[in-house]
């Protein structure tokens, strides 16, 4: 390639590797120089002599289920962002508790660092990598969230949950239902499902609101289950249910379609953290409050690559959902409506 553009071994090499500036007309010679010649760099070759992959690891316990539309942003956005960046990603579907599983491959160094998500408060995978060494950020947080040598990204909980309630309350709606993840979700720590629920209840308080929450398996028939413990509960009915459980969310919305409900003129449904392209799939549509994964995507790539570039970590990123309404949710219903809703069980 040097002879081809007429320029030194060092110039072609520092074309390649970036380690000083070139002048643009050299640039182009030695580019030009490699579509000739059909070069290609060779990844295995440059990651000996830098003692670099160029590969970023995400670990994401996939599970039977598999990645969802709304998770697959966060994921998609993170290997675009890498791949903009010089780096490759791959995924690492460990779970939560495998954290010898995750802590053999990353000593393989087959990655430069690691990208975790689905956090939990106490996450195993989280420590046992910061005690070997392995660069780690997070999209999510731990319970140790003041925790400076740590990169975190991740939904900024709280402003979400008020977002829905505020929506909703301008609506009129004062008697609402929250439907979050399993129960077993809690004991397992699960980030998301901790900062949710607490959001949940803070912000109804503060309303002077009656909190009311109920845990989901997460499938249809849990979902269908959670609403109907709600409607056919001593208390009375919510005109509004906010969802945060996908799998669940389409057993909501099937519940209410066999008992009759109309959505949203008896009941107003709301789906966060979540996507239009997972809430466009029932039937009505859902409003949604749109998790911000391309933006928290590009973050934690960003916040781990700034910790293997010049070892400093950035100031934490959060982020709220955005509102993108299709429709599901109205004015509290009128009093002939109310009833249809009280009436509605199955027969």
């Amino acid at each position: 390639m040097a002879r081809r553009a007429g320029v030194a071994l060092s110039t072609v090499s520092a074309t390649l590797t970036g380690a000083r500036p070139v002048s643009v007309a050299t640039r182009t010679r030695v580019e030009a120089a490699m579509d000739q010649l059909g070069y290609r760099p060779n990844a295995l070759a440059r990651g000996l002599a830098s003692r670099r992959s160029r590969v970023l690891a995400l670990t994401y316990p996939v599970g039977d289920s598999g990645l969802s539309r709304t998770s697959a942003e966060f994921v998609i956005s993170a290997a675009a962002v890498a791949q903009e960046r010089g780096y490759q990603l791959v995924l690492w579907p460990f779970g939560v508790d495998d954290a010898d599983g995750v802590l053999d491959v990353a000593r393989q160094g087959l990655a430069d660092g690691v990208l975790v998500m689905e956090v939990h408060a106490g996450d195993a995978r989280v420590a046992a990598l910061r005690g070997a060494g392995v660069p780690v950020a997070l999209i999510g947080r731990t319970a140790d969230e003041a925790d400076p040598d740590l990169p975190t990204v991740d939904v900024d909980f709280a402003a979400t949950v008020a977002d829905a309630v505020a929506h909703l309350a301008r609506l009129g709606h004062r008697r609402l239902a929250f439907v979050n993840h399993a129960e077993r979700r809690l004991a397992e720590g699960h980030g998301p499902t901790l900062r949710a629920s607490a959001a949940w209840t803070a912000e109804l308080l503060a309303r002077g609101l009656d909190p009311v929450q109920v845990y989901a398996e997460e499938s249809v028939a849990g979902g269908r289950a959670a609403l109907a413990a709600l409607l056919d509960g001593p208390d009375p009915a919510p005109t509004a249910v906010v969802t945060m459980n996908e799998e669940a969310t389409f057993g909501v919305v099937a519940e209410l379609a066999a008992r009759g409900v109309a959505v949203p003129a008896a009941l107003s449904v709301l789906a966060v953290v979540s996507s239009p392209a997972v809430a466009g799939q029932t039937v009505p549509p859902l409003t949604t409050l749109h998790a911000p994964g391309a933006q928290l995507g590009r973050a934690g790539v960003d916040a781990l690559l700034a910790l293997l570039g010049t070892g400093t970590v950035p100031a934490p990123v959060l982020e709220p959902c955005r509102l993108v309404d299709l429709g599901s949710t109205g004015p509290v219903p009128t009093p002939a409506g109310a009833g249809a809703l009280a009436g509605s069980g199955t027969p």
